[in-house]
């Protein structure tokens, strides 16, 4: 026997669909319908109907197993074999994250295609994966920020167990499993909410029309839909952290915001199953409320998405400055967002043309995620061009040596470790061509308004788009690609290895640096992080003591005088003991 129970408070009646056969459902307290039925259970396919009209998939479905107009089917969560019983999770502060989509990241494109790669990661030295969307999009490739069965694993990547198995995976090689999740709003395409209740509330509006309803009539059962989505994500999948998209677009003005309710549900739950549990928040407000404590005024999250760092050192390494990047550039700035994550903290911001963000005071750098790359930042360019198209080999390695050395939580992008050639690109998979075609209009006039020829932009729903951004895995092995991934392997076990570079409190972080020489030094304890980006020969003066612990060019290397830099090089070095 199964109970089928949906929230559904705007029809008069609900039909469960099962097959050919409609079985009328019982009205319950709160807008729920309910009913039971003896021959249902674990892998039957059913729809709702409301008021006689035709088949929907259930809001809370857990499998779309034929897309997101199709029909639902009962999962048992239970019933998966598990082999993890002995994990014991992976704590943000001190960890190293690799954002990775599913469909680009294997050849397969799958779950179990990813699980092939897992062993690279773990040998990386990676702490925790963090999946782009999951939950079922429209047709059979995107990046899956337009998911509408929020419940549900896309069936093209191989549904719900697909996903077990890869969590399974990574927890017996060592890696945590971070989930990306957007409550901001649902995809353009199969999104029925509407139909069954006040999912979308007029009151406040964003980029994607309708904000989702979690302060108007209605909401109590909205806010629980979602929290309750976060909350299967870390229990039934065994997920060890959220990324939530774009909270400065979640409205809400309830005396407790949404974000607070699910931060204290997620820690109960973390008591729980005893074990870390954390929320990421991508925001571009560099508003410390979000991830204050509680008694702080706070909502509790765990960590800050940090794109300033990102555009800090994109803008210098590459010398960009088109569109939001006019904000960046000189070293000082740089040097400022390597102390603190923000560049933008109250002061005036020439691009947005008013002041911006407010002071990290009292933060922590482990409640920050920085990045020399993430989906974003490579797939909003024109062609989808990462940073080893726009800098040459020397800043690639002096990129890695700042992320990986600073105070942050450190991540990295799909193959940015081998300074991958393959674009990221943005790309769907539209089954509604109308759709499908004001979505590649869409692209190019948003790319013309920055000045880049309309020619130039992918059509996202080409399939050679999407081919052309699968990782080639075979890149690692050539002489080039694997210098930089040996790099990138001992700045994470240098990482590792120094409790210093670890360390989250950011009054240790001190800067140096010379615009017109183009030189650059972070100091961290006994630690020192000397950067030439300038033209000629740069040499920093050290103490007789001082010892080389890594550097990223071997013709870097100590003199009498100090330790000697080529243009775009780095050196990291002690000038005392450290642990």
């Amino acid at each position: 026997m199964h109970e089928f129970r949906v929230w559904a408070p705007l029809p008069r009646g609900v039909e469960l669909v099962l097959g050919e056969r409609r079985i009328p459902m019982t009205s319950a307290d709160g807008g729920w319908w309910e009913c039971a039925v003896d021959e249902a259970g674990a892998g039957t396919d059913y729809a709702f109907s409301l008021d006689g009209g035709p088949p929907r998939p259930d809001p809370r479905s857990a499998f779309q197993p034929h897309g997101i107009h199709a029909v639902s089917r009962v999962v048992d969560h239970a019933a998966f074999g598990w082999h993890d019983t002995g994990w014991r999770g992976v704590p943000l502060p001190g960890s190293g994250l690799y954002e990775c989509h599913v469909g680009t990241f294997s050849a397969e494109g799958t779950f179990d295609g990813a699980i092939g790669h897992l062993g690279h990661l773990a040998e990386l030295g990676i702490d925790a994966i963090e999946l782009l969307p999951v939950a079922e999009f429209s047709g059979d490739r995107g990046w899956g920020y337009d998911g509408v069965d929020l419940f549900a694993p896309h069936h093209a990547y191989g549904g719900p167990d697909g996903l077990k198995r890869l969590i399974d995976a990574a927890h017996a090689h060592g890696l945590g499993v971070v989930m990306d999740v957007v409550y901001n709003h649902l995809g353009p395409a199969g999104n029925y909410l509407p139909e069954f209740g006040p999912y979308f509330s007029r009151r406040h509006q964003t980029n994607w029309g309708d904000a989702v309803n979690f302060d108007g009539p209605g909401s109590d059962e909205v806010r629980r839909f979602v929290i309750d989505n976060a909350l299967a994500w870390l229990r039934d999948y065994h997920c060890d952290g959220l990324r939530l998209d774009a909270v400065h677009a979640i409205a809400d003005q309830s005396a407790t915001h949404i974000l607070e309710q699910l931060a204290v549900e997620v820690d109960a739950l973390a008591a729980h199953l005893r074990r870390p549990l954390f929320l990421i928040g991508e925001s571009d407000l560099n508003d410390p409320r979000f991830v204050r404590s509680l008694e702080g005024g706070g909502y509790s999250l765990d960590a800050a998405w940090a794109d300033e760092w990102h555009h800090a050192l994109h803008a210098t390494l590459t010398g960009d400055v088109s569109g939001y990047y006019e904000d960046f550039g000189p070293l000082p700035l740089l040097a400022k967002a390597l102390r603190q994550a923000w560049v933008y903290d109250g002061i005036y911001s020439p691009h947005r043309q008013r002041i911006h963000g407010r002071p990290p005071d009292g933060l922590a750098g482990s409640q920050f995620v920085v990045f020399t790359q993430n989906h974003d930042q490579v797939g909003n360019r024109v062609a989808g061009e990462r940073s080893s198209s726009l800098m040459n080999d020397g800043r690639l390695r002096v990129a890695a040596a700042l992320l990986l050395t600073s105070p942050f939580a450190p991540m990295l992008f799909q193959g940015e470790e081998w300074g991958a050639t393959t674009p990221f690109q943005y790309f769907t998979g539209h089954t509604d061509a109308e759709l499908g075609r004001k979505v590649s209009e869409g692209r190019r006039r948003e790319f013309a308004d920055f000045g880049w020829d309309p020619g130039d932009v992918p059509d996202p729903q080409d399939p050679a788009t999407f081919g052309r951004s699968k990782l080639d895995w075979t890149e690692p092995t050539k002489e080039r690609q694997g210098g930089l991934l040996a790099w990138y392997r001992r700045l994470i076990a240098l990482r590792r290895r120094l409790a210093t570079l670890a360390d989250p409190r950011l009054d240790r972080v001190e800067t140096e640096y010379d615009q017109e020489a183009g030189w650059l030094v972070v100091r961290r304890g006994p630690v020192v992080v000397a950067i030439n980006l300038g033209t000629g020969t740069w040499t920093f003066p050290v103490s007789p003591a001082a010892a080389l612990l890594e550097a990223s060019d071997p013709r870097v290397g100590l003199s009498g005088q100090g330790v000697v830099l080529p243009p775009d090089t780095v050196a990291i070095l002690t000038e005392a003991r450290v642990s």
